[in-house]
């Protein structure tokens, strides 16, 4: 028999991935542009995000312009620099974000407030702007990275957690608000992954042994069933799984990607 290959039927179409200079955003973009699909990205440092996707295969279909997603404004012109350069939007990827590490006794009310404001204006702001594209999309679909957090706590994590948690709500509410319209609205909770924050960790930390020591060590403590980090390209394959029309039948719901590290049903 021979091999079938399985068309996402993603290409020429156009995503917007905030957060695309390193780690899943980065990995997100890349398998998009792998796929024939335009895309459309952004991060607060745009040499560095612009020196990311050079290397890049297909990077003549990318757009990466600064934007900080908390200012409406700009994720506004952002939306608009992309519908002038490629027409239209067919997919978001809400991705930017990062964990902040603090317990409860050392997070200050700015903490908690710079936490929410990121988590949830990031989205909201996004969402907002990219809604009028989307709604003229035959098969637009919005993905929200979120984490295992949201359902599994930490408390050296408790804003994040608090956050993410949050933002799980919202997206469940956008995904039947929008449903009616044609637009699916879903999330991927992320366990560990093997990013740049990690690496810079790992080398902060003294350990005597090998990169691969620590994570197992790491992974052994947190209970992550398949015993090492995960993957920015792991992450990227379900983001980009779940904006492809093949998932047509796939809204509201939210897929772990966390080495079976969730101990909830």
């Amino acid at each position: 028999m021979e091999d079938q290959v399985v068309d996402l039927q993603l290409k020429d179409r156009t995503y917007l991935v905030t957060g695309g200079s390193s780690g899943v955003g980065l990995a997100t973009v890349a398998m998009l542009l792998a796929e024939g699909a335009n895309v459309v990205t952004c991060a607060r440092d745009v040499d560095r995000l612009r020196a990311a996707l050079t290397p890049l295969p297909g990077s003549d279909r990318a757009l990466g312009l600064a934007c900080d997603v908390r200012d409406p404004d700009a994720v506004a012109a952002l939306v608009e620099a992309g519908r002038q350069r490629f027409g239209g939007l067919d997919g978001l990827v809400n991705n930017a974000g990062n964990s902040r590490m603090k317990p409860r006794a050392e997070a200050t009310l700015d903490d908690w407030r710079d936490e929410f404001d990121l988590k949830f204006s990031s989205v909201l702001n996004s969402v907002d702007a990219a809604l009028p594209l989307l709604r003229k999309s035959d098969a637009a679909a919005i993905v929200n990275i979120s984490a295992v957090l949201a359902r599994q706590p930490e408390t050296r994590l408790v804003t994040t957690s608090a956050a993410r948690a949050g933002l799980l709500n919202l997206s469940k509410s956008l995904s039947i608000e929008l449903a009616g319209e044609g637009i699916r609205v879903n999330s991927v909770a992320l366990g560990l992954v093997d990013t740049g924050q990690w690496r810079r960790r790992y080398e902060a930390s003294g350990h005597g042994g090998s990169f691969a020591e620590w994570e197992a060590e790491i992974a052994a403590d947190r209970g992550i069933g398949l015993g090492r980090f995960g993957h920015a390209d792991e992450v990227a394959f379900v983001i980009t799984t779940l904006l492809s029309p093949r998932s047509s039948y796939v809204t509201g719901t939210s897929i772990d990607v966390c080495g079976g590290v969730a101990r909830y049903v």
